[in-house]
């Protein structure tokens, strides 16, 4: 066996090691002279140019085909027949706002309270109307005299010293704004609550501490509060009782939707009539989303002090900046060296 050296024989080539490193490339490494390459959202480019297309076809379809008899509509949307459903509607709406969140307001501390009795009896009420659907507690109080023909005040279990005719008593609006508030009592009760349990327990333990009366506690500390986040769910429920005055038209009350379906009823103008119909809600929606957004902002002041711009406010400061930029624009160039 031979033996074996790492040693090269003299007068040889030394062995091919490879290219030599050059070391580190300053010109290479600068981050200036890196080439920026943005990113390509094929796949989101493709879907805009989708929805785009889509959105095109839908308004051409809108203002082309002549189904839609937008004469019709132009005659009917400011008729007074329509106008004065409109306040119906809106009247309907107030009504059981108010009355539904204030009954909801007192079963929610009902459910807060340390005592059984009231709890039972406001889980009770909240299982047994978020239970049952709208349409079926509108026919039923709409049939109120058929259960009871007679209302009367007395001693519970004992004599009646006042009574009255359930159909004198309760007339159609009536019935309705019973079923719509008590319906929308056991939603609001819950809405409350939540946003009651999501204020510190702490700050009324503190309140508590300092000898504040506990009605002035939930008032001052606790509404405040949680009327942030109350607002958010208790603004899409008003829009959707809005929506849900159509129910009313089972009991022939002359809201919106009836009187639309009055109209078209007569002259066989379905869809323009309820083009009208639509155009009426989304309009009222709408406000209720502005005049939302603007409560929102003012309960949110306590947790942010420097609220961002309202969308007036940006479209002010874009027009502001447009008019300097234009009398920028137009001001005379002045020459470096000065007028001879």
């Amino acid at each position: 066996m031979g033996l074996t050296t790492d040693s090269a024989p003299p007068g040889a080539a030394p062995p091919d090691t490879g290219p030599e490193d050059p070391g580190p490339d300053p010109a290479r490494d600068d981050p200036a002279s890196l080439k920026i390459v943005p990113a390509r959202h094929y796949a989101r480019w493709a879907a805009a140019v989708a929805v785009t297309v889509l959105a095109a076809q839908f308004v051409r379809g809108l203002a082309t085909n002549p189904v839609w008899e937008w004469g019709v509509f132009r005659d009917y949307v400011l008729s007074e027949t329509i106008v004065q459903a409109v306040g119906v509607t809106l009247q309907l709406t107030a009504y059981a706002t108010v009355l539904g969140f204030l009954l909801g307001t007192l079963l929610a501390f009902m459910r807060l309270s340390q005592s059984p009795v009231l709890q039972t009896v406001a889980w009770s009420y909240i299982w047994i109307f978020r239970s049952i659907p709208m349409i079926v507690q509108l026919v039923f109080w709409f049939n109120l005299s058929a259960l009871y023909e007679e209302l009367g005040v007395g001693v519970p279990f004992g004599p009646v010293f006042w009574s009255v005719d359930s159909n004198s008593l309760i007339g159609t609006i009536g019935a309705a704004l019973i079923g719509l508030s008590l319906h929308q009592a056991a939603y609001a009760a819950e809405i409350v609550r939540g946003g009651v349990i999501s204020v510190d327990h702490g700050q009324l333990e503190a309140a508590a501490a300092l000898g504040i009366p506990r009605l002035r506690q939930i008032r001052r500390i606790v509404l405040p509060q949680a009327m942030r986040a109350i607002l958010p769910t208790a603004g899409n429920e008003i829009i959707g009782l809005l929506k849900g005055t159509s129910v009313v038209y089972v009991m022939a009350i002359g809201e919106l939707f009836y009187q639309v379906q009055v109209i078209y009823g007569r002259n066989g103008r379905v869809i323009p009539l309820l083009l009208v119909a639509t155009a009426w809600y989304v309009f009222l929606t709408s406000v209720l989303s502005i005049a939302q957004y603007y409560v929102e902002r003012r309960f949110a002041r306590g947790a942010n002090r420097t609220p961002p711009p309202t969308p007036l406010q940006r479209a002010r400061r874009l027009v502001r900046h447009l008019r300097a930029a234009a009398a920028q624009r137009n001001q005379p160039v002045v020459p470096l060296g000065g007028s001879r």
